[in-house]
């Protein structure tokens, strides 16, 4: 049975804003496995992005707060250290692949500084190590002639290319754990089933564990062993892949998977939607988030705010229609 790696207890952020504060994650909980690929998705502003920046302690103050949350990391809680000593786990022990390599890969140094400075730093190596080992790192993400390309700058790659880089960068010094921020988001989808099979790939290899935020569930259904649904700063569902397309218990969940094309679905049918907008988020809803947009909507989800339930093995949902016995379909 594999040990709990992260452990994330209570989580909460908010940011001020001219408009006031916004409550952009409200005490969300999970734990993630040695070696398990977790999926987060969730829309837009859900907190999905804000809940792994906040435990990596990457949240800008002002004007962001963590205002409460603990986040053990192999018994050592990254919610307490100071910046230099979550400095040194970062890069070390967690690995992080950004959406945008273009805004995250310095424009004025070659990809072999940026590639060796983490291993010198984190591992001791010399240069001439860091270089070698560079290269490999290079090699390993498909990059060809590798040696050569150490001396290119970041705007002499493609868009999947500079993702590569990213990637290699992140699992440099062999982390424990690779989190992954939307990083196939703004690449072609030849591209993008390029990178995942990569970090399939690399998964086994090394045997991290690896947090895959995104808003793309096909992503999620040929990536992750479980699943977390976020909505309105909250985790609303919570299960192992196949239970979640199969048995979907949250109405929001339901619409996400709804709206996904099928080869199944009639020509002329239309792909289905959730009506309304995400929530605002200037104060910590007293009822289910959800409720202005749902379809299943009764008296109680106005009066209170459901909490994440056991429905069935290793599946919870936050939802009080979902324990209904005849909940609507």
């Amino acid at each position: 049975m594999p040990e709990l790696l992260l452990d994330v207890q209570g989580l909460e952020t908010t940011f001020k804003t001219s408009e006031g504060i916004v409550h952009a994650v409200n005490g969300v909980s999970f734990g993630l496995k040695e070696g398990e690929t977790l999926g987060v998705v969730g829309e837009s502003g859900c907190g999905k992005s804000v809940t792994m920046l906040s435990i990596l302690g990457l949240i800008p103050t002002p004007p962001g707060n963590v205002k409460a949350g603990k986040a053990n990391f192999f018994g050592q809680d990254l919610m307490k250290m100071s910046k230099d000593e979550i400095r040194a786990i970062r890069g070390a022990q967690i690995g992080m692949v950004f959406q945008d390599p273009m805004t995250s890969l310095n424009p004025v140094l070659t990809v072999g500084r940026q590639l060796t400075e983490p291993l010198m730093l984190h591992l001791g190596m010399t240069k001439k190590q860091a270089e070698e080992r560079a290269s490999e790192l290079l090699e390993m993400v498909g990059i060809p002639n590798a040696k050569d390309r150490l001396s290119d700058y970041p705007h002499q790659f493609s868009g999947g290319m500079r993702q590569r880089v990213m990637i290699a960068m992140a699992i440099s010094c062999s982390p424990q754990l690779l989190i992954a921020d939307e990083p196939t988001t703004a690449l072609d989808v030849t591209i993008q089933a390029q990178i995942m099979d990569l970090v399939k790939r690399l998964r086994n290899e090394l045997g991290m564990a690896i947090v895959w935020i995104t808003h793309d569930l096909g992503v999620v259904a040929g990536l992750a062993q479980r699943v977390l649904v976020m909505y309105g700063g909250y985790i609303i569902e919570e299960a192992q892949v196949n239970e979640l397309f199969v048995n979907p218990a949250h109405p929001y969940t339901i619409g996400l998977i709804g709206s996904l094309p099928r080869i199944d679905r009639g020509e002329n049918k239309k792909l289905a939607s959730i009506d309304g907008l995400p929530p605002m988020l200037f104060e910590i809803p007293k009822h289910c988030p959800f409720a202005p947009r749902c379809k299943w909507v009764m008296e109680r989800c106005w009066n209170e705010n459901p909490a994440l339930e056991m429905i069935a093995p290793e599946h919870r949902v936050a939802c009080w229609a979902a324990f209904e016995k005849e909940r609507p379909r």
